[in-house]
Protein backbone atom coordinates (compact mmCIF):
# COMPACT_ATOMS: atom_id res chain seq x y z
CA UNK A 1 0.00 0.00 0.00
CA UNK A 2 2.95 2.36 0.69
CA UNK A 3 4.34 1.97 -2.70
CA UNK A 4 0.82 2.60 -4.63
CA UNK A 5 0.68 5.93 -1.99
CA UNK A 6 4.12 7.01 -3.15
CA UNK A 7 3.14 6.42 -7.04
CA UNK A 8 0.34 8.15 -6.73
CA UNK A 9 2.33 11.35 -5.81
CA UNK A 10 4.66 11.12 -8.33
CA UNK A 11 2.22 10.64 -10.57
CA UNK A 12 0.42 14.05 -8.96
CA UNK A 13 3.95 15.35 -9.04
CA UNK A 14 4.49 14.92 -12.83
CA UNK A 15 1.43 16.05 -13.90
CA UNK A 16 1.91 19.26 -12.68
CA UNK A 17 5.41 19.21 -14.06
CA UNK A 18 4.09 18.68 -17.32
CA UNK A 19 1.63 21.44 -16.78
CA UNK A 20 4.44 23.93 -15.93
CA UNK A 21 6.32 22.77 -18.86
CA UNK A 22 3.20 23.64 -21.02
CA UNK A 23 2.78 26.82 -19.74
CA UNK A 24 6.59 27.87 -19.53
CA UNK A 25 6.23 26.84 -23.83
CA UNK A 26 3.38 29.01 -23.93
CA UNK A 27 1.10 27.65 -26.35
CA UNK A 28 1.65 30.00 -28.75
CA UNK A 29 0.05 29.35 -32.27
CA UNK A 30 1.74 29.05 -34.79
CA UNK A 31 2.19 28.37 -38.79
CA UNK A 32 2.40 24.65 -39.92
CA UNK A 33 4.06 23.40 -43.45
CA UNK A 34 0.66 24.48 -45.10
CA UNK A 35 1.21 27.88 -44.24
CA UNK A 36 -1.85 27.93 -42.01
CA UNK A 37 -2.26 28.87 -38.39
CA UNK A 38 -2.77 26.17 -36.13
CA UNK A 39 -4.97 26.45 -33.08
CA UNK A 40 -3.19 26.35 -29.28
CA UNK A 41 -2.94 22.94 -27.72
CA UNK A 42 -4.75 22.58 -24.30
CA UNK A 43 -2.02 20.59 -23.03
CA UNK A 44 -1.51 22.46 -19.65
CA UNK A 45 -5.41 21.99 -18.75
CA UNK A 46 -5.10 18.60 -19.74
CA UNK A 47 -2.21 17.92 -17.41
CA UNK A 48 -3.70 20.10 -14.35
CA UNK A 49 -7.29 17.94 -15.14
CA UNK A 50 -5.05 14.71 -14.76
CA UNK A 51 -3.38 15.97 -11.66
CA UNK A 52 -6.84 16.44 -9.85
CA UNK A 53 -8.00 13.25 -11.37
CA UNK A 54 -4.85 11.77 -9.89
CA UNK A 55 -5.71 13.39 -6.42
CA UNK A 56 -9.06 12.32 -6.06
CA UNK A 57 -8.20 8.67 -7.26
CA UNK A 58 -5.65 8.51 -4.49
CA UNK A 59 -7.98 9.97 -2.19
CA UNK A 60 -10.90 8.01 -2.12
CA UNK A 61 -8.21 4.71 -2.75
CA UNK A 62 -6.96 5.70 1.05
CA UNK A 63 -10.28 6.06 2.50
CA UNK A 64 -11.54 2.70 1.31
CA UNK A 65 -7.95 1.12 2.41
CA UNK A 66 -8.80 2.47 5.73
CA UNK A 67 -12.61 1.14 6.04
CA UNK A 68 -11.58 -1.86 4.81
CA UNK A 69 -8.85 -2.53 7.16
CA UNK A 70 -5.55 -2.61 4.91
CA UNK A 71 -3.94 0.54 6.56
CA UNK A 72 -4.62 1.81 9.82
CA UNK A 73 -3.77 5.04 11.72
CA UNK A 74 -0.85 5.90 13.59
CA UNK A 75 -0.23 9.19 15.78
CA UNK A 76 -1.66 10.14 19.19
CA UNK A 77 -4.08 8.46 20.74
CA UNK A 78 -8.09 10.22 20.65
CA UNK A 79 -8.71 11.31 24.51
CA UNK A 80 -12.91 11.01 25.45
Amino acid sequence: MKYFVIAGFVAIIGSLGAALVFMMRGGQQGDDDTGTETPPRNGMARALAFRVGFSILLFLVVLISYWMGWIQPTGLPVRP
